[in-house]
């Protein structure tokens, strides 16, 4: 598993849950964001990684179907 090279920005409240439970659920970035694609989110994989980074926003389209892909609420996504 690699290791973020770069600081969390503050771009979005999201993106270090998002990382960590897709680590944790072991699915790759690549397969994720093929994941999202099939659910209609048009992302490629320097947008994701800035989602994941804090570095931009997260569209609400994404956490719905982020949420929907790592089978939790919406609201665990913004957990602290």
């Amino acid at each position: 598993m690699k290791i973020r090279k770069n600081a969390y920005g503050s771009a979005n409240l999201v993106g270090k849950n998002v990382e960590r439970l897709r680590k944790a659920k072991g699915i790759k970035q690549k397969d994720f964001i093929a994941k999202m694609q099939v659910m209609g989110c048009d992302i490629n994989p320097t947008s994701y990684s800035k989602l994941e980074g804090q570095v931009r926003s997260a569209t609400d389209k994404e956490i719905y179907v982020i949420s929907k892909i790592l089978n939790v609420k919406m609201e665990d996504l913004f957990a602290e």
